[in-house]
């Protein structure tokens, strides 16, 4: 029978060591230090959710193309089809090699998938088909994206679903397979962790939004909606040009503030989650806390700038994880974390 593999496994070992690190630095910090119990079952959700991402975003292969195999995939993992998938010619158009690898491995994860327990399995079924939905929902709106035909999102409600499909839902599955591993027995509002789990990962996902705009603009993509930026006299193709990133700016402001109300929910959910349960905490705090720092950043410079790439420096995110640890056993001043970042 499938078990949890919280047990000691070679290929799992291989597959969430030095790959799982080269397709996400950030990320991979945060599993190192979760608790063994969850550590597998959430590094290959994600491993699996990076391969997802890497066939949606190799744009050499047409869209369509692209569809059929996100759907081959989606089939695999959710166990309706035993065709082994072969995805050595999408893995061959690939410029990085890590995401090289996890194509031409993803019969490997799918297997690790399989020996899973059955709710760990559910879990990670459910994440990824919405995950998988918000891409390919993304290919579908953007299809006929490029920088000299830039697509905008038309409504807030558009964005909004957008962050719960590929980040929000992510915030229910981590606490799911936390609650049943880690804390069965807990006395926590399991529907407040629900919905601020869902806040903490749009919040992180608005981040990376508002982060990357200049980037996404230049290959024809606005996540900001077409509605506000019409209210402020722009179209998503004026923002190609820094210049107007004033007037830019009272719509930009407003999503960086969702963002922090989102992250703000994400801190209130670290704190609710059972003082005991430290590994998870950190796992956390660190997003959170470097989500808002990303945050205080971008206040500060031309977000439209493409030169100016804002993002927060290693020296500071070592602060914060070190401060993290250090003020931990002092419940007053870890709370205060979330209040005194931006001067981290």
């Amino acid at each position: 029978m499938p078990t949890s593999m919280a047990s000691p496994n070679p290929r799992a070992s291989e597959l969430f060591g030095k790959l799982l690190k080269d397709v996400s630095r950030s990320f991979y910090l945060t599993l190192r230090i979760l608790p063994s119990a969850v550590r597998n079952q959430i590094g290959l959700a994600y491993l699996l959710a990076r391969t997802t991402d890497t066939i949606a975003d190799t744009e050499i292969v047409p869209i369509e193309r692209r569809l059929l195999f996100l759907d081959e995939l989606r089939n695999r993992i959710n166990g309706t089809n035993a065709q082994p998938l072969n995805f050595t010619t999408l893995a061959q158009n690939q410029g990085a090699t890590a995401e090289r690898v996890i194509l031409e491995r993803v019969e490997e994860s799918i297997a690790l998938l399989n020996s899973c327990s059955e709710i760990d399995r559910k879990l990670i079924r459910e994440v990824l088909n919405t995950i998988t939905s918000g891409q390919e929902l993304d290919l579908r709106r953007f299809g006929t994206a490029t920088r000299q035909n830039v697509i905008a999102l038309e409504t807030e409600t558009e964005l909004d679903d957008y962050t719960y499909r590929v980040a929000g839902c992510v915030g229910e599955f981590w606490t799911k397979m936390c609650r049943a591993h880690l804390f069965p027995d807990a006395v926590v509002d399991d529907k407040f962790l629900l919905e601020n789990g869902v806040r903490f990962g749009k919040g992180l996902q608005l981040v990376n939004i508002l982060r990357d705009l200049p980037k996404d603009l230049a290959q024809g993509r606005c996540y900001l909606p077409r509605q506000q930026l019409e209210e402020r006299g722009l179209t998503a193709d004026k923002l190609l040009s820094p210049v107007v990133e004033p007037a830019l700016r009272p719509v930009y402001d407003a999503w960086l503030d969702r963002a922090d109300a989102h992250l703000k929910a994400g801190w209130t959910y670290t704190n609710a989650l059972p003082r005991g349960q430290v590994r998870v905490r950190l796992a956390c705090a660190w997003p959170v806390l470097i989500g808002m720092e990303t945050l205080a950043l971008l206040r500060r410079g031309n977000v439209l700038e493409p030169s100016e790439r804002i993002k927060v420096s290693r020296r500071s995110v070592r602060r914060i994880i070190r401060r993290s640890i250090v003020w931990y056993p002092f419940p007053a001043a870890w709370k205060r974390l979330g209040e005194t970042v931006g001067c981290l």
